[in-house]
């Protein structure tokens, strides 16, 4: 296969310094606030993303290097697939996040719910529609006996650092 080249589109700017007690999912970033500096030249692409409330990021864990085909996750402590998780060394260290959009302000996009690095690459920004992203009856693997922990366990550990 071909190698796939993807340029970032934009950085992600956040409070988050370290990975150590970063939240791991936006649900547990509630009230944490950051801001994408959108490269001038995908400004037009904002056009008409202001109405929606949430946006899904696509983004580039630059600070990891390396990747594990089995690992054991935040919420666990037994050793898991990689692709049965959401941990970020991943084969391509590719992230999504869905945060809730403040407002833009010419190539700046004021979002809440940052569980991202700060300096992240951004790679994409899709609307976030709740028809089609969200699923009824669902399963969930492993993850059912986790379901139910406190969002304060969401915490990032310092496994995942380089």
């Amino acid at each position: 296969m071909e190698p796939i080249i993807i340029n970032p589109i934009g950085i992600i700017h956040t409070p988050h310094m370290d990975v150590k007690n970063m939240p791991i999912q936006p649900i547990a970033a509630e009230g944490i606030k950051g801001y994408i500096e959108l490269l001038p030249e995908y400004m037009e692409g904002l056009k008409d993303l202001e109405g929606f409330s949430h946006i899904t990021l696509l983004y580039r864990f630059h600070n990891i290097n390396g990747y594990e085909l089995v690992v054991i996750p935040f919420m666990d402590t037994e050793k898991r697939g990689i692709f049965a998780c959401k941990a970020p060394k991943r084969p391509n260290a590719i992230g999504m996040s869905t945060v809730k959009l403040i407002s833009i302000e010419g190539n700046i996009l004021h979002i809440e719910q940052v569980d991202m690095l700060d300096g992240t690459p951004l790679i994409d920004i899709k609307p976030f529609y709740p028809r089609y992203d969200n699923r009824e009856n669902v399963t969930i693997g492993w993850l059912e006996k986790n379901k139910d922990l406190p969002l304060e366990r969401l915490r990032s550990d310092e496994r995942f650092k380089d």
